[in-house]
Formats: C-alpha cells, structure tokens, sequence
C-alpha cells in the first residue's frame, strides 16, 4: 500500500514542510547552518569530495518531505561538508525530477529545505543536450538564463517573483574568473522523460535556447523565490536530436557523464572556493 506524502495535499504549506526537513537536518548532521546548497546532477557528483571535508550523510529520505531518486547516477543523500572557509555546503545527491509525476512541490523541496537550512547561494548542475554543433559531449556551460516549457511553476497563487537575473550574473563573473573560456547558454526545460524530437530542440533553437534538458528551470524559480543567489551548470552530455547524427541514449548520458567528471568536477570545486 503506497502512503500519503507530506506534500501531496493542497492544505499542506511546502515551507513549512521544508522547515520540517531543515530542523531534521540540522538534527541529522549537527550542523545548525548551511551556507551554500549544491545540487549535483549528471556527472558532477565527484565535486562533493574535492570542496571540503565530508561531517555527515544522510538518505534522504530520513529527512521529512525527501523521494528516494528514480533516476540511476543520482545518489540519493545529503551531505554536510565544511568548507576551507569555515562555511558549511549542504550537497543534494537526491533530485526529484518532474517527469516522475510527483508534483512541483516535491521537485523544489530539495531547494526550499536548503533555504530554510540558511543557504543564500543555490548551484544547479545538471547534464544536459547541447544546441551549439561546437559543444562536444564533455563541456560545462554556465547557464545564463532559461526557458520553462513544463507548463508549472513552484509558485502557487497571486506570487509574482522578479526572474530578470534569475542566474546571477556576479556568480557567472566568479565562476569565469576560475575558468575564462566557459561558454554560456540559455537551458530549456521539458518535461520529460522522453528525449526531444529534433522538431523540438529547433523549436528551443528559434526561440532562443542553446541547452536542452528535463531539470534545473523549477529549482531556479524555487531558489529565486526563496531569496537565494543562482548559479548554473550544464555538463553537455550529448548533442540534442537533430543536432546530433547518431540516435541517443540514457547510456551515453551516464557515459559522457563518468568520462567528464574528474575535469568539471574539479572545476565546480574551484568555484565553490571562489564564491
């Protein structure tokens, strides 16, 4: 018999759910605050080694309002690191994506409990289809702005959130200090799960976008809503349908992926210092 999620009925308030989760995890981990929040998707998991030293992980889902995550490359904790500076990074390893049908609240609880936990830096990484014929599987792009085609927002109601610069263009300066030559796109969110048709991605190319993928755009509004500073990556995973020659495959995601992850991972731990 499948049980009731915290955040499924309408009554519920998300904040305070992820007020919940922020105590439990201070709890969990002993540590009162967390500074700066990282989600790590596709290929960047190794960043959370190479930042600081490791004080606690935790499933996530021993932290209230948390899924288990379906899809495999994500670990499914969260993790108190210290970093050099004395501060303290709380990585998410378990990202609940929108294509799983759990709702928004439930794919922007990761975001809102990192808030509440005290983080006023939000990173989100993810892997992603590249636009751009020069971007070779293997690339980290920062994100400089996005557009949602999921059709929702976390926002509920007459909440009316300011995006003009939803990806922190001082955290772009940072992060191009530690590495000049970073490319910049704007991500495209579907929904997902199934790859875009190559009528699709030239549809997010007219209208702008450089970047698809099915994640990041509803964390971001979350994150902005929440008072936070956003900063994003994309690793390219693979050239977008109809971009690219070949057909593609989740196995070639993980792949490219494995294959970046000590370089991107090593460079989003550089930022993190730089922040």
């Amino acid at each position: 018999m499948q049980t009731s999620h915290p955040l499924d009925d309408e009554d519920v308030d998300p904040f305070a759910v992820a007020r919940i989760a922020a105590g439990q995890l201070a709890e969990a981990t002993g540590v009162e605050r967390h500074d700066l929040a990282l989600t790590l998707g596709s290929g960047w998991a190794k960043a959370a080694d190479l930042i600081g030293e490791t004080v606690a992980t935790i499933p996530a889902t021993e932290i209230h309002g948390f899924s288990a995550p379906a899809l495999t490359g994500h670990v499914g904790t969260l993790r108190s690191v210290l970093l050099p500076n004395g501060k303290h990074a709380l990585v998410i390893g378990a990202r609940t994506h929108f294509y799983e049908g759990h709702g928004v609240r439930r794919v922007v609880h990761s975001v809102r409990t990192a808030a509440a936990a005290g983080a006023t830096t939000m990173i989100l990484t993810n892997g992603a289809g590249g636009i751009k014929e020069h971007w070779t599987p293997g690339t980290p792009v920062l994100i400089g702005d996005h557009i949602n085609l999921t059709a929702a927002s976390p926002l509920e109601g007459a909440t009316f959130i300011d995006l003009t610069d939803l990806y922190s263009a001082r955290l772009r300066a940072v992060a191009r200090g530690v590495q000049p030559d970073l490319d910049e796109g704007v991500y495209v969110q579907f929904r997902g799960p199934h790859y875009e048709t190559p009528a699709e991605v030239q549809m997010a190319k007219t209208i702008g976008g450089h970047i698809v993928g099915m994640s990041t755009a509803l964390e971001a509004i979350a994150a902005r809503q929440a008072g936070m500073e956003v900063l994003g990556f994309s690793l390219i995973t693979n050239l977008a349908a109809g971009i690219s020659p070949e057909p593609l495959s989740h196995a070639e995601v993980l792949q490219a992926g494995k294959d970046a992850e000590p370089v991107i991972s090593e460079l989003l731990a550089r930022v993190v210092a730089a922040i």
